[in-house]
């Protein structure tokens, strides 16, 4: 049967033989990146909610340079 999404395949096949592996374990290890990031994400957003329950906030300046080192990373 014929791949739906050859160019994506042999993209992953690409990116992977780069990596130094095959493509089904960039993808597992992909999803299960996400998968701990979905964990996390619910945790760290109630952790803000508390900070700022308590007055604890952050400058403009040092939220625009977190979301800039986020962004390049």
């Amino acid at each position: 049967m014929a791949s739906k999404y050859p160019e994506q395949e042999a993209r992953l096949s690409q990116i992977a033989a780069k990596a130094g592996t095959d493509a089904e374990r960039l993808v597992k290890d992909a999803a299960l990146r996400l998968l701990e990031e979905d964990a996390r994400f619910p945790a760290a957003v109630q952790e803000g909610i508390t900070q700022a329950d308590r007055g604890e906030f952050i400058e403009d300046a040092e939220m625009d340079a977190r979301l800039e080192q986020m962004l390049r990373s």
